[in-house]
């Protein structure tokens, strides 16, 4: 994959949280993608591969409403959150093939006016990543909701390792500065200090509600396409320089595995470097999934940054802010700028390789990973280079 295939278009919707938006979830999804096929300097026409996210929207639907009129390639990645980034390599790979020339990637949905994460579960049981599992052993006792899901991980880790609250809290104020310097930041206006982390009610221990991403309304899109015909476009193109994706086991249950840290990201991480030859101490920021801050934590450890067990004191000094060794998620992510199902960091990294992130721009980046994390910790990652 090396070299072979660009990401040439980004385009986002302004991100809110506030009832009744007024567009429907396909809606803010076609809007970011008008915006990322404009910049891409292309028409709708001449887009013949759509990726939509799982369950919020076909292939059909935008082919229709933006005037795909050859369209030839149409996939979904089924890994929740993971998705957007694994569709990274599938759109790449497509490319590069002869699959399709333009390949479009959406994902947004109406997160905070439309149904909330509980809702959903309760609605639809068919939704809940496990499956039977989930829905016969987690739902009757009351495990229904990803903070609870994810906190039995986290809580784990702390009698394991020692990790403490306190630097979680490390992560969460960390995002809310960096949302700081975001115009489209959602939590922009609304520093935190660690004080106020503790403070924060809670909600599934060790999870405070400080702990937890935003339920926003909005959507992102990207573009890609192969490094000849980016060569044509007036945006700079961001090289996808490798990309995997795995899946922990067993993927539909969380409580029984023999290594409770072992996530897909473990798996995709090795390859992903691998792949594109480098190390993680050649990259210069990260976009890491932050669901919840302690995910942030354990993908940084699973991905080779630090060893497993010493992600809490990698987050420490201000390791993981604007100016340290490693900046992570410069826009604020999923806790502080929006949810948008993790396509963002991946709009974010492309500005960063581009330059153009302004106040919150890394000096001299050249390399840089996104990661993503979906359903009950099936893994992606990206490598990204300028």
């Amino acid at each position: 994959m090396t070299g072979q295939a660009c990401i040439v278009g980004i385009g986002e919707t302004d991100y809110c949280r506030r009832p009744g938006s007024g567009m429907s979830q396909l809606g803010i999804q076609l809007q970011a993608s008008v915006r990322a096929i404009d910049e891409a300097g292309l028409k709708p026409s001449a887009i013949d591969g759509i990726m939509p996210f799982p369950n919020l929207g076909r292939a059909e639907e935008f082919a229709a409403n933006l005037g795909c009129e050859n369209l030839r390639f149409a996939a979904t990645v089924g890994m929740g959150g993971a998705a957007p980034v694994a569709s990274l390599q599938d759109a790449a790979a497509a490319v590069m093939s002869g699959t399709a020339s333009y390949v479009l990637l959406p994902a947004g949905w109406n997160g905070y006016s439309g149904s909330r994460a509980r809702q959903t579960v309760t609605d639809d049981t068919a939704s809940i990543p496990g499956g039977a599992i989930a829905r016969d052993y987690y739902l009757p006792y009351g495990f229904t909701a990803p903070p609870q899901w994810y906190s039995v991980i986290a809580r784990r880790h702390m009698e394991e390792f020692g990790t403490k609250s306190e630097q979680l809290g490390l992560i969460a104020v960390a995002m809310r500065e960096h949302a700081q310097r975001n115009p489209r930041a959602v939590m922009r206006g609304r520093r935190i200090t660690l004080d106020d982390y503790m403070d924060s009610r809670m909600l599934a221990d060790p999870y405070r509600v400080l702990d937890c991403c935003l339920e926003t309304d909005g959507a992102a899109a990207v573009v890609v396409t192969s490094a000849e015909r980016a060569r044509d476009l007036p945006t700079k193109p961001v090289t996808i320089v490798s990309a995997a994706r795995g899946q922990p086991y067993p993927a539909d249950e969380i409580t029984n595995r023999d290594d409770l840290f072992k996530t897909g990201l473990t798996i995709a991480a090795p390859e992903a470097f691998g792949k594109a030859g480098i190390t993680p101490d050649d990259v210069d920021f990260a976009m890491i999934y932050d669901c919840f801050t302690f995910e942030v934590l354990q993908q940084l450890e699973e991905a080779g940054f630090c060893e497993r067990g010493e992600g809490g004191a990698f987050v420490e000094d201000a390791r993981i802010e604007l100016g340290g060794e490693l900046p992570v998620n410069t826009h604020g992510g999923l806790l502080a700028e929006a949810h948008v199902l993790g396509m963002s960091h991946i709009v974010e990294a492309v500005r960063q390789l581009r330059g153009e992130a302004e106040e919150r721009q890394v000096e001299s980046a050249e390399t840089g990973i996104v990661t993503g994390w979906g359903d009950f910790g099936d893994g992606s990652i990206a490598v990204l280079a300028r």
